[in-house]
């Protein structure tokens, strides 16, 4: 009669074999890898306008979004990033000079703009956001919301040197 399971030899022979095989790999510190840059998304610079001017907020408000701005590599907070936000909303379409604007990133390389409820374009709830100030490559996103209700949309964006 054979047996398959695990049993208390098989289970003590098991660990011993991997403790003589070689633990050295275990004992080495871990290499940090760096944080990698955010890519651009497809469709993420539709209807981009360079130059939308830095907004309080964008109409009459009511949805946030907010995100975070890294350096590649040490992942270090970006302060004083200019972040352009537009979507098609309650109050107009995403092509309108209305529906765009930016803002900048804080001492914690953190942003925040309220603008209108964002509705679907095209099936999608969706909202557009660049990175466009030229230290950095320029990255385009276009995050989807999970549903057309959500009144908040985060993005975070990791640059890379221009």
């Amino acid at each position: 009669m054979s047996q398959n399971g695990l049993t208390r030899r098989r289970v003590l022979l098991t660990g011993a074999a991997a403790a003589t095989a070689g633990t050295a790999g275990l004992f080495r510190p871990a290499a940090a890898q760096g944080v990698a840059p955010t890519p651009s998304m497809r469709g993420g610079s539709n209807n981009y306008r360079p130059g939308a001017p830095i907004v309080d907020r964008i109409g009459g408000g009511g949805f946030w979004m907010s995100g975070s701005v890294r350096r590649a590599g040490d992942g270090a907070p970006l302060a004083g990033q200019r972040i352009q936000i537009w979507a098609h909303t309650t109050e107009g379409h995403e092509r309108d000079a209305r529906s765009h604007g930016a803002t900048l990133t804080d001492e914690n390389g953190i942003f925040r703009l309220e603008m209108p409820q964002i509705v679907p374009a095209f099936g999608q709830a969706h909202g557009h956001l660049a990175y466009d100030s030229g230290d950095f490559e320029t990255v385009f996103l276009r995050p989807l919301m999970a549903s057309s209700s959500d009144t908040s949309l985060e993005a975070h964006f990791v640059l890379r040197p221009a």
